[in-house]
Parts: structure tokens; C-alpha cells; sequence
């Protein structure tokens, strides 16, 4: 399996595309959610190789990705400017803040040499690419944020969700996976309309593998007073043009948080695809890619025999 390493971490990856003989295709770079990986996004990417290469990786401690950073390896890059000390110095103070993973993309891009891509993110890999958009708006093309928006502080309902999280994210036995019809219970709560069981057995594996740290910390630093107040500056400020998908049936990110993040910017176009949840690109994907395609304004490009 191919891997890379960025800031000291062994991050995986993979490429999806299909030979064009008459033209360079843009790159289509696809985030994931919280406690996923890049394999629940195959489908879409397989739906779009005609316009796209299209780039997958898991974030760093989900997925095949590692969660701690590779000092050794690390250290045999080191930057010119850079001493050994301050290398692992810089990469051991790496944190589960979301603009930690933005810069992480960055720094994967740069390793890849991808000047500018178009971005297509889910979630909290959606959060992630906000951040991204702004930090790093020279990179990226057109953007795409599935499942996407801003919400008030509520001190109760936040300390809930951190300690339920706590809980879920300890108590993850890998034999649970083996439990005939777990995947369907587990998915139950992010979706209105099912998808293929192997699409389930696959998202509920990733769960049971995620690493601790990175599991735990991400709840604490994607759902906080901090992030409740830095999203709606993030969408307001936002250069890229930029499409927010939300599912009707969403409880995860309810549709409303989605168009109220919409509106606080006219570079932010929101979609609401009826009768699907927190996974509309797999529970709707023939309406979910004509979106897509209708605010991407690219036609099927011809292929020269």
C-alpha cells in the first residue's frame, strides 16, 4: 500500500484514476469524517474519473494512516534551514486541532507536487477543508463541503457529547465487528436510506481501529466553544467558491446548520439533497453527482482514440 510520510507521519494515500490520452485532468482531493477513511469516498471518486484523478488519503490516526509521528524518518528529511532537534522538536508538538490536519494537507500536497486542486471533504474532513480554504486559498480550485456547518455553544449539551464520546471511543472491542448485523445498528443513526453492506462493514471497521488519541482528541477539538466561534468566521471569510451539500434527514449536522453557514457568504452555494442523512453521496449518489457536476461547470471531456 502506498504511504507517505508528512510531518513525521506515515500517512496512506491512493490515486484513482483512469489514462486520458487528450487532456491533463484536474485533481480532486477527498477528505473524510470523523473515525472514517478515505474507502467510504471510492464510489464517488469511481463516478468521476472522467474529470478528475482523483487523490484519497486518511487522516492522520484513522484509517491504514499512522497516529504518532516517525521521528526516525522524520529526521532524515530534515529541512535545510532545520536542525535534527528542531525537526522532531516541531513534529512532536503536533495536535488534534483541525488546523493541525489543514496544515497537514498542505504539507501533503507540497510532497505530492499538486499546485492546485479541487477539494471535496465530509464532515469534520469538511471542517478541516474550511480551515484549509483560508489558510491555503492559492491551492485550491473550487471546494466542496458534504455535511458542513456552524453551531451554537451549549455548554451541557457539549459536556454530554465529550463524555458519551469518552465512552464510545474506550469502548471499541475489535470483536465487535464479528457481531452479525452490528454494521447496520452502528450506521442506523447516520442515515435514511441504507447503502451496500460492505460500504457499513467498512466504516464500522474503521471505527473499531481508529487510534485512541487521535479519536478522542478530535471530539474535544471539532465540537467546542472554540469551533462554535471559529466556523462562522471561517465561512464568512471565505474567497473559494465553495458548495455546501447537506442531507434532509441529517442528525448528525442538521440541514439548518448547513444553510445558515451558506449564508453568511454568496461564494457558499447550499444543496439539500431530500430523503438522505449524513451520507448523501452514498445514499443518493445519482443526485449528489449531478450537484456536484452542475456547480463544478465541467462537461465530460472527449477521449481521443
Amino acid at each position: 500500500m502506498p504511504y507517505i510520510n508528512v510531518r513525521g507521519v506515515e500517512h496512506y494515500y491512493e490515486w484513482v484514476k483512469k489514462p486520458s490520452n487528450s487532456w491533463v485532468k484536474p485533481v480532486m482531493v477527498f477528505i473524510h469524517g470523523w473515525a472514517g477513511s478515505a474507502r467510504y469516498w471510492q464510489s464517488t471518486a469511481n463516478a468521476l474519473l472522467d474529470q478528475f484523478d482523483c487523490l484519497l488519503y486518511d487522516l492522520r490516526g484513522f484509517g491504514r494512516s499512522g497516529g504518532k509521528p516517525t521521528i526516525v524518518q522524520a529526521s532524515e528529511s530534515v529541512a535545510a534551514s532545520q536542525s535534527p532537534q528542531e525537526e522532531v522538536a516541531a513534529i512532536q508538538e503536533l495536535t488534534y486541532e483541525l488546523e493541525e490536519y489543514a496544515d497537514d494537507l498542505a504539507a501533503l500536497l507540497d510532497e505530492l507536487q499538486l499546485q492546485r486542486v479541487y477539494i471535496n471533504a465530509h464532515s469534520m474532513g469538511a471542517s478541516i477543508a474550511a480551515l484549509f480554504f483560508n489558510r491555503y486559498p492559492q491551492k485550491v480550485e473550487r471546494g466542496i463541503l458534504t455535511c458542513s456547518g456552524i453551531f451554537e455553544y451549549d455548554e451541557k449539551a457539549f459536556a454530554a457529547f465529550h463524555k458519551f464520546g469518552g465512552y464510545v471511543v474506550k469502548f471499541r472491542p475489535k470483536w465487535l465487528g464479528k457481531i452479525p448485523f452490528v454494521d447496520r445498528m452502528f450506521m442506523a443513526r447516520f442515515l435514511h436510506r441504507s447503502i451496500p453492506k460492505p460500504e457499513r462493514q467498512a466504516f464500522l471497521q474503521d471505527f473499531l481501529e481508529a487510534d485512541y488519541d487521535a479519536a478522542l482528541g478530535t471530539i474535544f477539538t471539532s465540537v467546542s466553544k472554540a469551533q462554535s466561534e471559529l466556523m462562522p468566521q471561517e465561512f464568512a471569510k471565505l474567497t473559494v467558491p465553495t458548495l455546501l451539500v447537506a442531507g434532509e434527514y441529517d442528525k448528525i449536522i442538521p440541514a439548518e446548520m448547513g444553510r445558515q453557514a451558506a449564508a453568511m457568504n454568496d461564494k457558499v452555494e447550499f444543496a439539500m439533497l431530500p430523503n438522505t442523512a449524513h451520507f448523501p453521496m452514498l445514499e443518493d449518489a445519482p443526485t449528489y453527482l449531478q450537484r456536484v457536476r452542475e456547480f463544478l461547470q465541467i462537461p465530460l471531456q472527449p477521449e481521443v482514440n
